[in-house]
């Protein structure tokens, strides 16, 4: 949950998701509806559907023992290096080199290493230097305490902006101190274009219940519940083909803006009064709710977004 949000946005999910799924058995025999139900709102949600998998491999490959090496963890689903490495150090003390966020901007300052940590060759030359710098065993710290220092480093001290220099126990060897350039390194991600795309939801009405689709799980909101879109094309027609239902009124919502990491998605609503004359069948996939229901399952902030107006 820690990979890509912040921690106060993180703690009351992680209470109700221990609450929910106690070990990793409780997480394996979940239906992905209910682990991306508890995630809902976190974003990134492949995070979610790799960890359910993790959970799987575990019950079904380790007999439900978590494995206790960086190599082995590292082939469990949505796992990077950095990633097992930690829960290697931490939970089962093997002394192995992490390079998280903070991390590489320690050793970036500190080393005067040049570029983008996110370039292969960076990052390569970053993993070396982390693997470089492991204590021994002989220099008394425990792989859980070094690791652990090195993150709050980067977490508390070396900050990207205003590093607190004087605080720093690096500072008579940091290169980027000594050179005035803690601004300059490590070097930001080059900027790209942030394409805008187009959304129309198509938010299906019939009394107090409206229709949700699950989306493919590659792709944005993976296996999330959400609204169908729709092309600019005769409604009514529309809805009888692909929904059999008969449309009454159309009332347009203000379009708003969710924006992703790598793009801007503007979302454009429109409430669609229909008449289903008391069919009740459901397309695989599909499913009516009322709307209390829709907005406590698992669906994307603008989905919910929508369904609180309604």
């Amino acid at each position: 949950m820690l990979q890509q949000t912040q921690v106060g946005a993180v703690i009351g999910y992680f209470q109700r998701f221990l609450d929910r799924f106690p070990n990793v058995g409780a997480l394996a025999g979940a239906t992905e509806d209910e682990v991306l139900q508890l995630w809902s709102g976190l974003g990134y949600y492949a995070r979610a559907r790799n960890l359910h998998k993790a959970a799987r491999t575990i019950v079904e490959t380790h007999n439900g023992t978590f494995p206790p090496t960086a190599t082995e963890i590292e082939t469990l689903p949505g796992i990077g290096r950095s990633t097992a490495a930690a829960i290697a150090a931490f939970a089962f003390g093997e002394r192995v080199a992490i390079l998280d966020g903070n991390v590489k901007r320690v050793l970036a300052r500190c080393f005067g290493v040049e570029g983008f940590p996110g370039d292969k060759k960076v990052e390569t030359e970053l993993w070396a230097l982390a693997d470089q710098l492991i204590p021994g065993t002989a220099k008394g710290a425990g792989i859980e305490t070094y690791t652990q220092g090195l993150m709050d480093l980067g977490a508390t001290v070396c900050t990207r902006a205003n590093p607190k220099c004087v605080q720093c126990p690096m500072a008579a060897d940091c290169i980027a101190r000594k050179t005035g350039r803690t601004g300059d390194l490590p070097a930001p991600r080059p900027k790209k274009s942030y394409p805008t795309r187009q959304a129309n939801w198509m938010v299906l009405k019939d009394g107090g219940q409206i229709l949700l689709e699950r989306r493919a799980s590659s792709g944005i909101w993976g296996g999330l519940w959400a609204f169908p879109e729709f092309d600019k094309q005769d409604l009514a027609l529309f809805c009888r083909s692909e929904f059999d239902c008969e449309l009454l009124v159309e009332q347009p919502l203000p379009s708003f803006a969710h924006g992703f990491t790598h793009f801007r998605l503007e979302i454009s609503p429109l409430v669609c009064t229909v008449n289903r004359h008391g069919r009740r069948a459901e397309s695989p996939g599909r499913a009516w709710m009322r709307i209390d229901q829709a907005i406590a399952a698992a669906v994307p902030v603008p989905v919910r977004k929508v369904l609180k107006l309604l």
